[in-house]
């Protein structure tokens, strides 16, 4: 199961944050086999009772924490389970729901990844004694002009450098990716020759929150919990004229095709959410395109903007690719991006992750589309 893992220099003790998945068991049973003192922790974040169906396609159910629990004892490494659903609650699942009904599309993971679990988490394992934090994620560090970024992983199929943009860069030099130079089948494999119990367990594919998958349910039951109500309001044909209404602005993102409820004959996407007017307005495929948009909630591993000679690209969907752009730094702290080429669907609330190469230079929120 050898792999050579790229370590800082003498770690103490290393905790292992643990899903209950094979990616983060197999981080800790190759850490554990070379030797570092090593702990698996697991992160309490929901209530399953209120968040539907459960099914196997979702991490951080108690099924999970079991998994997780049981590789530890494989491996011969204490287990802790540590109660954060508080921190969740606060910090991904409220502003969520916040988003969708503010006309914007969230991606929690990236709010877990720097809220939850390196910050959160990470001063937590640091209150116990741990020097580092390991993770199963796909992903790199790398020293570069004395500074620690993350690159992207090996595996490109699996990289997830593009969730991990809102680490605080001075917990870079802590954290380790001991997985990062395999792929999800060498994985698998190393679990297997390990007999570790999670070695076929399949993927955590939805909102860990959700697990029947059914957004607009949870943004249902969580407006009525919270005395909130959807307003049905027009849907606007590409030419403005209405054509048809719709259930509430929340459960509809940019770009979408289907479930619009109506018809026009043509292949038509959601293009704006008008809050104000309350509409839905839709328009054809070369609508989508833009290149411009303003970024908010910066996060620069750079010691400032632009302090070197990089060749900057953006990537403003985690499948979609990177395009060259110019930023400016506005002086509110925001910042203007203009690609040197057109993308579809630019989409308010979604991340924009900045690359030099692989490294990742840093990354915000889409506030607004140009």
């Amino acid at each position: 199961m050898s792999l050579q893992i790229k370590m800082p220099e003498n770690p103490g003790l290393i905790a292992v944050a643990m899903s209950g998945g094979v990616d983060s068991s197999v981080a800790a049973a190759l850490l554990a086999e070379q030797g570092f003192n090593v702990i698996g922790v697991t992160m309490k974040l929901w209530d399953a009772g209120k968040s539907g169906e459960l099914n196997d396609k979702t991490c951080c159910t108690l099924d999970s924490s079991m998994d997780a629990r049981r590789v530890c004892d494989q491996i011969g490494i204490p287990h802790y389970t540590l109660d954060m659903t508080q921190d969740f609650e606060d910090l991904v699942i409220q502003p969520f729901y916040t988003d969708y009904m503010e006309a914007k599309t969230p991606n929690p993971c990236v709010n877990c990844n720097s809220f939850v679990k390196w910050d959160a988490l990470y001063q937590r394992v640091r209150s116990i004694g741990a020097t580092h934090m390991a993770t199963g994620h796909y992903a790199e560090t790398e020293v570069f002009d004395g500074r620690r970024y993350i690159t992207r992983g090996q595996d490109l199929n699996k990289d997830q450098s593009y969730f991990l943009w809102g680490i605080p860069p001075e917990t870079l030099n802590h954290t380790i990716f001991p997985v990062t130079g395999l792929s999800k089948p060498e994985v698998r494999e190393i679990a297997r020759k390990a007999g570790l119990r999670t070695a076929d367990k399949k993927e955590s594919m939805d909102i860990c929150f959700i697990p029947d998958g059914n957004k607009d349910r949870f943004l249902s039951e969580r407006a009525e919990e919270q005395g909130a109500a959807f307003s049905p309001g027009d849907i606007l044909s590409p030419e403005g004229k209405v054509i048809g209404k719709h259930r509430g602005l929340p459960f509809y993102t940019i770009g979408q095709r289907k479930g619009l409820g109506v018809s026009t004959g043509e292949p038509v996407y959601v293009k704006n959410i008008n809050v104000e007017g309350n509409t839905l307005e839709l328009g054809r495929k070369e609508d989508l395109v833009g290149n411009a948009f303003m970024g908010v909630k910066l996060n620069w591993f750079l010691p400032e903007l632009n302090a070197l000679d990089i060749d900057l690209k953006v990537q403003v969907r985690y499948r979609s690719q990177s395009v060259a752009c110019e930023v400016e730094l506005l002086e509110n702290g925001n910042i203007q991006v203009v690609m040197l080429g057109d993308v579809t669907s630019i989409t308010p609330g979604q991340s924009a992750v900045f690359y030099d190469g692989n490294r990742v230079i840093g990354g915000c929120r889409i506030a607004v589309k140009f």
